[in-house]
């Protein structure tokens, strides 16, 4: 590693000084590895500047801190370090110190860095610390560091100048490596285990083709466990880095080895770390984005493709020390097909927690927050309305001092109304819930928590660290059984997920349906509080991941019923047909406790609801052909005839009386609609005469028309119609002719009479005079009379 002096970014030092002094802020872009993380901050400290350093990620942090020498403060961890002028911590931590005092006092500068990363608090800080400076803290430095050279958004928003120090660049070889057969897209969580496999085939080939160190980048926890089990034995120093791993692994992780070292890493070790020795980058290409479900109140992780500026990013860790190769386990041609960017957080995560710190801030709806990307209004009127259910906010929007205590308990504001409400006993729970669980946890949220009480991992570390921290922070009442007291605090802090048991699966009180995975020791509680859930990609249910067994009082409490009268139709799950259901229900959310008959209630908006949506009257052959008399004078000639296309809106209409009396279904099966719908013509003798239902032919016998189709449909035996020249109209509409044979099959179809004795009779008395004998088939059937009979 190059000494701090040795650093590129000594060159720029005195320019970034200048600009900070002239403007107070600043955007410094440097590309990873020239010291803008740990040589900058020192440098202003040595100008006199308290500086705090905002890093978004914990194990950055301790890096950071360490390399210096500095004081760092994480979630529950504070460390004190010989240089009193420089202290590091999370974003999360600086918001928090934002919302309990604005001014900052002990701060002179803060420095921003990976702002590039886009983290939903290191943008919430940047608001908060632009809105500080311009009111109450003119004198206070900003400087928002990147790794990227496309500053400008950043420096707008400071309105700052840009400082660019470029850096000792090493060249870097990319070595296309796709796998050799297709692998299946990533999907939810899943990848394909191929891909896995490929991407530890390609880790040894670039052990055997090159030197020094390997970074392997994968999306998850998960993924580095399965790569590492295939390279067990292959390798002899594996370092597994992720946001859970030990203290002792991030160590070694930044310490240069004497041995040559495989790192399988996720994107934190994208740029917010240096790992020493690396001269190789395999990129298996993919990372783990969050994606929320604001309909139905669940979140969760989802495995996508890097984009490019990502994929750049994870090369250059090859480059760092010395020129090095990266080899990228896709086409070239797949590249050119990624995305420039990831998208910021702020568009894809869960803003509960955001849109309580801008409603503490005094922005409820974040409007005057000086944000790169505004809030996705669905997003932010679904986490709105979880804060007032939480009671955090009320109408208009305005923060209550409970919501204050819930912003400033480092916590979920869920989380923290547990907190509140169950007081310290309350912590451990909590404490559990903060943390992302092991992948290989229990879906029995209290066996998770005994087996982290029995201790021996990392997770149970850290565990224990962030318990002490809450139980410090909150203040209440006595002890609770275990089960009793994580299902209050899971269903407090998740009422929507309140779940009873309904069919194979539950119902959460959100109104979606919930399964437990297979073999689950829960699968005979009747209600169950749902700590953690997500929704599979194209599932219509929810996927049970952590649930505690509770009882109805439980859900009761955290929940709360209500009480309401419905009368709707409805159709029973598993059903087609509807029917009224007027009752008296008491709820739990989407759930129904109970409910009572609702006697002598208006039903007839449920009822017209019934008509529009299913077939329920009784259409006989009288009522359809008085319909299709009736569409045709319509189509013929207009108003006043009715549009049949609307009849069901037309009900109140002509369904009345039988409307007013029908109380159900089987009432309305029984109306009578021919007569019915004879109200809507109460000129009905004029449907005779526009529309007859009968036309007398030659032969004198009364047909009846057809009026089902597009024209009107007269259907007679060839031989009653002799003589007859003129096709007749009816509404001014020319009929259509159906000329059946002696045993009622068409003949020919014409709409000009004329036309078919001239021309088509010929053929038609040619093949049917041998066929049916005992008819008349004349060679001049104009002056032949016509007939019902035979001859």
């Amino acid at each position: 590693m190059p000494s701090p002096e040795a650093l590129p970014i000594r060159h720029v030092l005195p320019e970034l000084l200048t600009a900070l002094g002239h403007h107070g802020s600043a955007v410094l872009t440097a590309p990873p590895g020239t010291g803008k993380t740990t040589v900058v901050p020192l440098a202003l400290a040595e100008t006199g500047l308290r500086v705090l350093v905002a890093e978004p990620r914990r194990l950055a942090v301790r890096a950071a801190a360490r390399r210096m020498g500095v004081s760092y403060t994480i979630r529950g961890e504070r460390h004190i370090g010989a240089n009193p002028m420089v202290e590091v911590v999370t974003t999360g931590v600086l918001l928090q110190r934002l919302q309990r005092d604005q001014e900052l006092p002990g701060v002179d500068a803060v420095v921003l860095d990976e702002c590039h990363e886009r983290h939903l608090d290191a943008d919430t800080a940047l608001a908060f610390l632009l809105d500080v400076r311009e009111t109450l803290r003119p004198d206070l430095r900003l400087l928002a560091t990147s790794a990227t050279a496309d500053a400008r958004p950043w420096a707008d928003l400071l309105k700052a100048p840009v400082v660019a120090a470029t850096g000792t660049t090493h060249p870097v070889e990319t070595v296309w490596a796709p796998p050799p057969r297709p692998v299946a897209p990533p999907h939810g969580l899943r990848v394909d285990p191929a891909l896995l496999s490929h991407v530890a085939s390609v880790v040894r080939r670039a052990l055997a083709e090159q030197d020094g160190d390997v970074l392997c980048f994968l999306p998850g926890v998960g993924e580095i466990g399965r790569v590492a089990g295939m390279l067990a034995g292959d390798v002899e120093h594996l370092l597994q880095v992720h946001g859970q791993a030990p203290a002792h692994v991030q160590d070694a992780v930044l310490s240069p080895g004497q041995a040559r070292r495989v790192v399988l890493a996720t994107s934190v070790a994208e740029s917010s770390l240096t790992v020493p020795g690396v001269r190789v980058v395999v990129d298996s290409g993919l990372a783990r984005e969050p994606r929320t479900d604001h309909a139905r109140g669940l979140g969760s992780l989802t495995t996508v493709r890097v984009s490019k500026a990502s994929a750049t990013q994870r090369a250059g860790r090859a480059g760092r020390e010395a020129p090095g190769t990266v080899y990228r386990c896709w086409s070239a041609a797949d590249h050119d097909r990624l995305a420039d960017h990831a998208r910021p957080e702020i568009a894809l995560a869960d803003l509960t927690s955001f849109a309580l710190q801008a409603a503490c801030w005094g922005s409820p709806d974040a409007t005057g927050l000086a944000l790169l990307d505004p809030p996705p209004p669905a997003a932010m009127s679904a986490a709105t309305r979880t804060l007032e259910a939480l009671g955090a906010v009320e109408q208009p929007a305005r923060v209550t001092d409970r919501g204050r205590r819930m912003a400033l308990a480092g916590v979920h504001p869920r989380l923290a109304r547990a907190l509140l409400d169950l007081g310290p006993d309350a912590a451990e729970v909590v404490a559990l819930l903060s943390e992302q669980l092991p992948r290989d946890a229990s879906d029995d949220l209290v066996e998770v928590w005994r087996t982290a009480r029995r201790g021996g991992t990392g997770f149970a570390a850290r565990w224990r660290q962030e318990t002490r921290r809450l139980r410090r922070a909150t203040s209440g009442r006595g002890s609770a059984p275990d089960d009793e007291l994580a299902g209050s605090a899971v269903a407090l802090a998740f009422p929507e997920r309140v779940a009873r048991k309904r069919g194979g699966g539950y119902l959460m009180a959100s109104g979606t349906q919930a399964q437990l995975p297979e073999g689950s020791r829960l699968h005979t509680a009747e209600w169950l509080a749902i700590a953690i859930a997500d929704r599979p990609t194209g599932s219509a249910s929810a996927r049970i991941r952590q649930a505690v067994v509770i009882d109805e009082r439980t859900a009761r409490q955290a929940t709360g019923t209500t009480i309401e009268d419905e009368i709707i139709w409805r159709v029973p799950p598993g059903e087609r047909r509807g029917d009224v259901s007027a009752r008296t229900i008491e709820r739990l959310g989407a759930i129904e406790l109970s409910s009572t008959p609702l006697k002598n209630a208006d039903v007839r908006a449920a009822i017209l609801y019934g008509l529009r949506t299913e077939e329920i009257l009784t259409w006989t052959k009288e009522a359809k052909a008085l319909r299709d008399r009736l569409a045709f004078c319509h189509r013929a000639i207009g108003a006043p005839w009715p549009s049949m296309d609307d009849l069901m809106d037309l009900a109140d209409q002509w369904l009345e009386p039988e409307l007013s009396r029908a109380r159900r279904r089987a009432d309305l099966e029984r109306v009578n609609v021919a007569t019915a719908l004879k109200r809507l013509i109460p000129w009905s003798e004029r449907l005779e005469t526009t529309a007859p239902e009968r036309m007398e032919v030659p032969s004198g016998s009364n047909i009846r028309v057809d009026y089902s189709g597009d024209q009107p449909v007269l259907a007679a035996k060839l031989q009653e119609l002799f003589g007859w020249l003129e096709t007749p109209k009816i509404a001014g509409v020319p009929v259509l002719v159906h000329l059946l044979s002696p045993a009622g099959r068409p003949l020919a179809v014409t709409a000009d009479l004329a036309s078919f004795w001239r021309e088509g009779y010929r053929h038609v008395r040619a093949e049917m005079r041998g066929r049916y004998p005992k008819h008349p088939w004349p060679e001049d059937p104009l002056t032949t009379k016509p007939t019902r009979r035979t001859k």
